[in-house]
């Protein structure tokens, strides 16, 4: 696995909150301390890697604990993360066709199908056979679009080379258990929004957000292969920035991630 390390444990956009859910938390001083409860299983070995990428001298100091078996485990799905960025999303329409003035775009807009997840925003892509067990969705609404809310973007997950989606959810904030298009912070042990930015009543979604959901008492299980996809807008007619990281387990062998890009890359826009 391999992701950077604030949005592993919890929230992208490079901040740190003070949170918490089962798995992960973000503790106070100021969501300094990062702690993560995901079981990891392994056989022989195992290794953590930290890397500084940045410009200055950080300290860390961490605790791992650890359990020992007379035997090997069988069968035991692996522990995996995939962190993954798209910025912006690509989008469709017209920008400058604001929906509050114009119903008639809207109901353009909402009538268009999108069924087999075409140029939805990928958050996990995986081969093998597991479980997803959850993801934080970080979305960047840096400019103003034909409406403000970005979460009409169904979820769509293809679970072992289902053409259709085999989960076709019916929103984003209804994936990650929210209604009435969140504007509070809010942390449980499996779902919540550890960052709400919002610009006021002239600009209810303007900044930076950050939601979780996981999928503990819920696994989502997979044979062959699977793909988590989240619209980005009704059918992806939306143009925000997008990065998120997913968690799953499987047996091995798995397919090659795609490779972490670099930290110029990965940092959010200003």
């Amino acid at each position: 696995m391999e992701a950077p390390t604030g949005d592993f444990f919890g929230v992208g956009h490079g901040v740190i909150r003070e949170f918490w859910s089962l798995p992960l938390t973000m503790s106070p001083r100021d969501g300094r301390g990062f702690n993560c409860y995901f079981p990891m299983p392994f056989n022989r070995d195992a290794r953590v890697e930290l890397t500084n990428e940045g410009d200055r001298r950080l300290v860390v100091y961490f605790y791992i604990d650890y359990e020992t078996f007379e035997r090997p485990l069988e069968n035991v799905g692996l522990f995996h993360a995939q962190w993954r960025s798209e910025y912006p999303t690509v989008g469709w329409g017209d920008d400058d066709r604001r929906f509050e003035d114009e119903q008639d775009y809207r109901r353009e807009v909402f009538s268009t199908p999108n069924m087999s997840g075409e140029d939805n925003y990928v958050i996990l892509e995986a081969e093998g056979r597991g479980q997803y067990v959850g993801c934080n969705l970080n979305v960047d609404c840096r400019r103003r679009l034909k409406n403000d809310w970005y979460g009409e973007g169904d979820d769509m997950i293809f679970i072992d080379g289902d053409v259709r989606p085999t989960l076709h959810g019916t929103g984003t904030e209804d994936y990650f258990n929210t209604a009435w298009s969140p504007l509070t912070e809010f942390w449980t042990p499996y779902h919540g929004q550890p960052l709400a930015s919002t610009g006021g009543e002239g600009w209810l979604y303007k900044g930076k957000q950050s939601v979780y959901r996981f999928h503990i008492e819920d696994p989502v299980h997979f044979r062959k292969s699977i793909r988590v996809t989240i619209e980005h807008g009704h059918a992806n007619h939306l143009s925000h920035d997008y990065s998120s990281t997913a968690y799953w387990y499987q047996t091995e062998p798995h397919a090659i991630p795609p490779a972490l890009p670099s930290a110029d890359h990965r940092l959010p826009r200003s």
